[in-house]
C-alpha cells in the first residue's frame, strides 16, 4: 500500500468545481486579512510615504501620438480589477446556468435575501447621510465580501450544514450582480456615446463568435480588451467590461461526457497496441495519441469552466490581496478614531453592514419562509441565519472599491468610509463567527 504525505493527499485529492471555488475563497481570504494588515501597517510606519508615493507611480502606454496615462493604483482598481470582474461574472453566469440559481424553487431564498442584504443598508446610510456631502455613497455597505464570509463558514467545519454554505454562497453572487448594477448605473458620472457605441460592437463580435462555436480564448481576450479600453474611454467604469465579457464566454461543452468516455476508450485502445520499447520510452504515435485524449478531455469541459478554474489562482492570490494592499492602507490617528468613527458617513456604514444585513438577510428571509415562498437550507436553523446574515456585513473589498467611486478625490470623506468598512466588516466577521460557533443552534 502506497504511503502519501499530507500534501500529496492534497495533490491526489479529487475536488468538484464548488470544492475548488470554495478552497480558492478561503484561501483568498486568509491572504486578503495578510495584506490588509501589512497596508495598514504601512500607512502607519516610517514607510507611509514610500508606500504612498508607490502606488502612485505613474504608468505610460504609448503608441504614435496616443497616450493612456493612469497612476498604479488606478491601474489596480480599473485594470487588474477588471479581471476580477470577469470572475465574477463567470461565476454569476455557472450559477444561473447550472448552479444554485439554476433552480427557482432553491434560488429563491438567496435572491430575496441577497435583495433584502442590500436595501436595507443602503436606506440605514441614506438615513445618517441624507442631504450631507455623503450620501452618494448609499452603495457602500449593500456589498458582501464573499472571500472572507465564505472563510469563516469554512473555519466552522461541520458545525455548519453544506446547504448553509451553499446558501451564502449563491446570496454573495446575487449581491455581487447588484453590486456591479450598482456601479454602473448610479455611479458613472458622465457617458461619452462613441467609445460606449465602439464596446457595444466589440460585445456583438464576442457574442457572434460564442454562436459560430469559436471555442478558442484568444479572440475573446483580444476582443476584451478592445472592450475595456473603449469602456474605460466612455466613462463608464472599466470594470463593468469584465462582466460584460463573461457573458460571451462559451459555457457549454465540444463533446459530451458519454462522448468522452467512448472516444478515450478507443484512443487508449490504440495507445495499448504499440509495443513497450525496450528502454521504456514512447512510439511518437503513442504521443500524438496522449495529445488527442488530452484534447478530447479540454473538449468535455466548457471554456468558461476551464477559464473560471485557471482564473481563481491568480485572482485570489495575486489580484485582490494587491488590491487590498493599494486601497486598505490608510494613516490612523488613534486620539481622533473615536471622532471618526461618529462622523455620519462612518457610522451609516457601520450600522449598515452590522445591523441592515442582519435585518436584510434574516428578516427578509423568515417572511419568505412563512409565508411559504422558500425553505430553509437543509440542516440549518433561523438562528445560523442570523449568524449568515452578520457575515454579510463583511463588506470589505467592494465596499472598498465603491468608497473610492462614490467619493472619488475626496481623500476626507475616503477615510471616514474605510473607517467605517474596517470596523464593521471587522465586528461583523468576529460577531458571525462567535454566533454560529457558539449559540446558533444547528437544526430546528
Amino acid at each position: 500500500m502506497k504511503i502519501y504525505a499530507p500534501w500529496e493527499k492534497a495533490f491526489n485529492k479529487v475536488s468538484t468545481p464548488f470544492e475548488d471555488f470554495l478552497h480558492s475563497q478561503t484561501t483568498t481570504g486568509l491572504v486578503l486579512m495578510l495584506m490588509t494588515i501589512t497596508a495598514l501597517l504601512l500607512a502607519n510606519s516610517p514607510l507611509a510615504d514610500a508606500y504612498n508615493h508607490f502606488f502612485h507611480i505613474n504608468i505610460d502606454f504609448n503608441v504614435g501620438e496616443w497616450k493612456l496615462s493612469h497612476s498604479l493604483h488606478h491601474w489596480i482598481n480599473d485594470g487588474l480589477m477588471a479581471i476580477f470582474f470577469f470572475m465574477i461574472g463567470l461565476e454569476i453566469k455557472r450559477e444561473v446556468l447550472v448552479g444554485e440559481l439554476s433552480n427557482i424553487k432553491v434560488a429563491i431564498l438567496p435572491i430575496l435575501a441577497a435583495i433584502g442584504g442590500m436595501a436595507f443598508p443602503a436606506l440605514i446610510y441614506i438615513y445618517f447621510n441624507q442631504g450631507t456631502e455623503g450620501a452618494s455613497g448609499w452603495g457602500i455597505p449593500m456589498a458582501t465580501d464573499i472571500a472572507f464570509a465564505i472563510s469563516a463558514l469554512v473555519l466552522l467545519g461541520k458545525r455548519v450544514s453544506p446547504a448553509l454554505v451553499t446558501f451564502l454562497v449563491a446570496l454573495a453572487i446575487v449581491d455581487d450582480l447588484g453590486a456591479v448594477l450598482v456601479i454602473a448605473i448610479f455611479y458613472t458620472d458622465q457617458i461619452h456615446f462613441f467609445p460606449l457605441l465602439l464596446a457595444g460592437g466589440s460585445f456583438t463580435l464576442m457574442i457572434f463568435l460564442n454562436r459560430f462555436g469559436i471555442r478558442a480564448i484568444l479572440p475573446y481576450l483580444i476582443l476584451g480588451l478592445f472592450l475595456w479600453f473603449f469602456m474605460l474611454e466612455s466613462g463608464i467604469h472599466a470594470t463593468i467590461a469584465g462582466v460584460i465579457a463573461a457573458i460571451t464566454i462559451p459555457s457549454r461543452p465540444k463533446i459530451t461526457p458519454t462522448s468522452l468516455t467512448y472516444q478515450t476508450k478507443n484512443l487508449l485502445k490504440m495507445y495499448d497496441n504499440y509495443p513497450v520499447a525496450t528502454d521504456h520510452t514512447m512510439h511518437e504515435k503513442q504521443k500524438a495519441i496522449l495529445l488527442k485524449i488530452k484534447d478530447t478531455i479540454d473538449s468535455v469541459s466548457s471554456p468558461s469552466a476551464r477559464l473560471e478554474h485557471d482564473l481563481h489562482l491568480p485572482v485570489s492570490l495575486l489580484i485582490i490581496p494587491f488590491f487590498a494592499l493599494a486601497n486598505a492602507g490608510i494613516s490612523i490617528d488613534f486620539s481622533s478614531i473615536g471622532e471618526t468613527i461618529t462622523q455620519s458617513i462612518s457610522l451609516g456604514i457601520i450600522f449598515g453592514l452590522i445591523g441592515g444585513k442582519i435585518i436584510g438577510i434574516t428578516g427578509i428571509s423568515f417572511l419568505a419562509i412563512k409565508l411559504g415562498i422558500a425553505k430553509l437550507p437543509q440542516g440549518s436553523s433561523m438562528s445560523q441565519l442570523i449568524g449568515v446574515g452578520a457575515l454579510g456585513g463583511i463588506g470589505f473589498t467592494m465596499s472598498i472599491f465603491v468608497a473610492d467611486l462614490a467619493f472619488a478625490n475626496n481623500t476626507a470623506l475616503i477615510f471616514q468610509a474605510k473607517i467605517g468598512i474596517l470596523f464593521s466588516s471587522l465586528f461583523a466577521g468576529l460577531f458571525g463567527y462567535i454566533w454560529l460557533r457558539f449559540i446558533a443552534k444547528s437544526k430546528i
